[in-house]
């Protein structure tokens, strides 16, 4: 049995006899049913689209019995492009500017590079307050489902927000790699980390003027370059359909809502979050946070957050972070995997990530929390961020797994495991 730290004994009324149950799978009709209406709305973070898909969430979520489904909206930034891309256009000045003072330029790369660090790094991020504009809002979805006098809580987390597209996410040049190399793939045990190259330009920059370096300098500058390119057109893009990133995991909150409905369960209460804003990095689970975490003790509370879980096979993340990898919670995970063997559900496992999802919020709050995304049989995740990212390229059993794994979770935790 796997301890969580919490208590060996189960709580007063825990269904302890129905944690070795097998748990029902949608069917690729119902999961259907979520994800195709909601992929033809255009979701851009903090957008109308949002709010109307947002709606939609609660609306399913009530019909299903979550009478106190509601839609919260939080002070929210929009997009991590106009921030990130104004540091790197920042930094090319610099660099350019460079002869006239090298104190300044140093300065100004400088800043620039921990701006960058601190706004990918989603901590205080001084640059996205200065340089993306006016706040709007981000929509979520929260409604509660299980024992509502349970004292263990399990929040199942997804997003509903689309992201823009640009060259950047092209995926073509991985896939070459993965089909003519495919020996490395069992090495692999992490995706690649865009992110680097973005910190990489203005710290050059500035080593490069410190030291005077020419060739630092220069190589920073094109970085910078290309980084500005980038991130203008993924400002100005339109939302990609996201039906794998993610309605297929807002497709796992309502099979969640329509089982606990129809088999209820006793002993842990589950929260349901669809949360906005998450393609602007983590902008409306951080709402989310500022509002209910202090209501959500870190002694009886799991989060369990759920990202593109279509793409063929399941993973349980081990951690995650753009720079830094932040591991997720052991006891959880291994809880996890044992409901998956129980179930006969295929979840990998010691993979990293180096992008960031919404499970990095409550992760560094200090609450278990664990990731399960998925990957497809070369390690990369298909139509990510593409305008291909449809309804018929989903991996429909890979999504009825997930919400397999979800309500497996809630029970052994419900059974006090």
């Amino acid at each position: 049995m796997t301890s969580l730290g919490r208590t060996d004994e189960p709580p007063p009324g825990g269904d302890r006899g129905n944690a070795n149950r097998r748990s029902r799978r949608p069917t690729e009709a119902e999961l259907r049913a979520v994800i195709e209406p909601l992929a033809a709305i255009e979701r851009l973070p903090t957008s109308a689209g949002e709010r109307e898909a947002a709606h939609r969430i609660a609306d399913l979520l009530r019909e299903l019995g979550a009478d106190d489904a509601v839609v919260e909206e939080e002070p929210a930034y929009s997009s991590y492009a106009r921030p990130i891309g104004t540091l790197s256009a920042i930094t090319v000045a610099a660099g350019l500017l460079a002869k006239r003072s090298r104190v300044a330029a140093t300065l100004a790369a400088t800043a620039a590079t921990i701006g960058v660090v601190d706004d990918i790094s989603y901590r205080n991020q001084y640059a996205r307050r200065a340089l993306a504009g006016r706040r709007r809002s981000a929509y979520n979805v929260v409604a509660s489902v299980g024992d509502p006098t349970a004292t263990r809580t399990l929040v199942i987390t997804a997003h509903h927000d689309a992201a823009p597209t640009g060259a950047v996410f092209d995926e073509r040049a991985a896939r070459r790699l993965a089909t003519r190399y495919p020996h490395l793939l069992d090495k692999v045990n992490e995706n690649p980390p865009l992110w680097w190259p973005v910190v990489a330009a203005p710290a050059l920059v500035a080593l490069g003027c410190a030291t005077g370096s020419t060739t630092l300098r220069r190589t920073g500058i094109g970085l910078a370059a290309l980084c500005t390119a980038a991130f203008t057109q993924i400002g100005r893009s339109r939302a990609v359909p996201g039906a794998n990133d993610n309605l297929s995991g807002v497709a796992v909150l309502i099979a969640m809502a329509k089982t606990l409905r129809d088999d209820p369960i006793h002993g842990v209460r589950v929260l349901l979050v669809s949360a906005g804003a998450e393609e602007a990095l983590q902008e409306g689970i951080r709402g989310f946070a500022r509002r209910h975490f202090p209501q959500l003790p870190l002694d009886s509370t799991w989060f369990l957050n759920v990202d593109t879980v279509g793409s063929g096979n399941l993973v349980l993340l081990e951690a995650e972070g753009p720079l830094h990898m932040e591991p997720y919670d052991v006891p959880f995970n291994n809880l996890l995997s044992e409901c998956a063997t129980r179930d006969n559900i295929n979840v990998l496992t010691g993979l990293r990530s180096r992008s960031s999802t919404d499970g990095v919020v409550p992760n560094r709050h200090g609450y278990p929390t664990a990731t399960l995304v998925s990957i497809d049989d070369q390690k990369l995740i298909p139509h990510y961020h593409l305008h291909t990212d449809l309804p018929e390229h989903v991996d429909y059993a890979c999504v009825s797994d997930a919400c397999a794994l979800a309500e497996a979770a809630a029970r052994a935790l419900a059974a006090g495991a």
